[in-house]
């Protein structure tokens, strides 16, 4: 019941939007150009009876209603406004003003007559008891009702068609085609200059955030980005309300425009609901954007938590946010969807209903789906690794470019995008979670003098944690752990050395260089693997 409620105020709030413009300035008919064929409104309820009505238009202006209880009233319906067009195109043409106006009792229904120039008096219609009865009246007053409501709208549309009317509705035309144009020059100034503002934070919508950039600034870069979004959109769904809403009020001061505007009003009613609610939708998603970008940003840059320090944490809200943020688009586009449906009056609690058993099908039928969007949460929740991370899974290792409840996708040294489901991740290595190591076996010749050769690359080790170049990307005193192995390269010393995370490849680059030309300057050779052959004579 209460989805109901909500989709029809959704509904309601939507129509009343887009039909304000024609409420204000009363919508108009085809008698000013005869070949077009206007629909009538739709029907409406009446509360009381529930009895069906649909209007009888006159100048653009809906004059009176009359009772619709099935097509062949729908059809009656459409032969009063074809003899209404008839008569109040003739009449609007003439010089005089007389105009007269009566009913006849026939059949025990009153019958409305309009003769004019007299001529022979012209059958109107017939009113009927549920023509009454929509207005809860007698037959006799609802024919005085309409006999007064044609007589004043006849004879104003006679006086619409002056200069003394027309002149100064061309001059309020005037006046609001200038406001319109002043007001535009404004509002694009503004757009303008949020879109250069805008610009500014364009790297921080790549979601590729450099390594060295502390995760707090990234995030309030996004909600900026975002937020000015959401002006620029709602400044330009305002332009074009203004320019399209201007238009239509300037066609219905007219009467010979207004035609034109009721035409327009009728063709353009679903696609600007449809526009206004896409457009909304938008919105929306920048806006929680926004304000995910604006909690994770003040939770970054919690005192206790310190996370400008801590490059886990830093990763870690930034996977969130990637996670949210599509979480929250596909909610908003699948809210948006039911709204847009509801907007042109397409029933959707089937489509609701429909969808809750086809979502059961669908969990039984792709029970791998569950357990990607179950894997892929305990991986976020327990911080198994994050986007900016290294990791392997199984066969495949590389950087975690994205990831979401469903897939985890890395690069490769080679550059390959590699796309993993989350439920094929049972066993994965993390290479840069909290801290690295560069793990670097020196092979020396067997003939070298092994504690000269130990000295000097503890010696190489101690000069690179001091370097002021490397000392912050090493967390501990390098430990050289001496003679690791004997194999056909030589005698294998091991040497191990604490890193930030990711920078473990860089600091044993940098080592290996070292070494090689402290080894050399001791004339320590590096030999290729090697092998000796003993001869033995017995």
């Amino acid at each position: 019941m209460f989805r109901l409620k909500f989709t029809s105020f959704l509904k309601t709030l939507i129509n009343s939007l887009i039909l304000t413009g024609s409420l204000l300035i009363n919508p108009i008919n085809a008698q000013v150009i005869p070949s077009l064929n206007l629909p009538t409104s739709p029907l409406i309820p009446d509360s009381k009876t529930q009895i069906n009505s649909a209007c009888i238009y006159l100048d653009g202006r809906c004059i009176f209603e009359l009772a619709t209880l099935d097509n062949d009233s729908l059809a009656r319906i459409s032969e009063i406004q074809k003899r209404l067009d008839k008569i109040s195109s003739k009449y609007l043409k003439t010089e005089d003003n007389t105009l007269t106006i009566i009913q006849k009792n026939e059949g025990g229904l009153p019958n409305i007559y309009i003769s004019f120039q007299e001529q022979n008096k012209i059958r109107l219609l017939t009113v009927t008891n549920p023509d009454a009865q929509l207005n809860g009246v007698t037959l006799e007053v609802r024919a005085n009702e309409l006999i007064e409501t044609l007589t004043i709208s006849l004879k104003q549309g006679k006086e619409e068609r002056k200069k003394e009317f027309l002149f100064p509705q061309i001059a309020l035309a005037m006046g609001i085609l200038f406001g319109i144009f002043s007001l535009n020059l404004l509002i694009k100034k503004r757009i303008d200059y949020l879109i250069k503002a805008q610009q500014e934070f364009e790297p921080a919508i790549l979601n590729k955030s450099d390594g060295e950039q502390i995760i707090s600034n990234l995030l309030i870069q996004r909600k900026n980005w975002n937020f000015k979004e959401v002006q620029i959109r709602i400044l330009q769904l305002l332009q074009t309300g203004l320019i399209g809403g201007g238009i239509i009020f300037i066609l219905g001061l007219f009467p010979y425009t207004r035609m034109i505007q009721l035409l327009v009003i009728f063709v353009l009613q679903y696609p600007l609901r449809l526009g206004i609610v896409g457009v909304g939708t938008y919105v929306l998603i920048r806006l929680s954007y926004g304000l995910i970008a604006q909690f994770n940003s003040v939770l970054a840059l919690n005192n206790l938590i310190a996370p400008e320090k801590d490059r886990r944490f830093q990763l870690r809200i930034n996977t969130l946010s990637v996670v949210i943020r599509g979480i929250i688009t596909a909610t908003w586009i699948t809210i948006g969807t039911l709204v847009g449906l509801a907007a042109i009056s397409i029933n959707i609690t089937p489509i609701l209903a429909g969808a809750g058993i086809i979502g059961l099908a669908i969990s039984f039928a792709s029970q791998n789906l569950i357990k990607d969007a179950i894997n892929g949460f305990c991986i976020i929740l327990e911080d198994q690794y994050a986007v900016g991370d290294v990791i392997n899974v199984g066969n495949y290792g590389g950087l975690v470019e994205y990831i979401n409840l469903r897939i985890t996708q890395i690069r490769d040294s080679e550059g390959r995008l590699i796309t993993i489901p989350n439920s094929e991740v049972r066993i994965v290595a993390n290479l840069s979670s909290h801290w690295s190591r560069a793990d670097l076996n020196i092979p020396i010749s067997y003939h070298t003098n092994i504690d000269q050769a130990l000295g000097i690359i503890k010696a190489v080790a101690n000069n690179m944690n001091h370097d002021l170049e490397w000392k912050d990307k090493i967390l501990e005193e390098p430990s050289v752990l001496g003679v690791d192995n004997f194999n056909e390269k030589g005698i294998i010393i091991k040497v191990l050395i604490k890193t930030e995370p990711l920078k473990q490849w860089e600091v044993a680059r940098e080592f290996r260089k070292r070494i090689k030309i402290a080894l050399e300057e001791a004339n320590i050779p590096i030999l290729p693997p090697q092998q000796e052959i003993w001869f033995h004579h017995n």
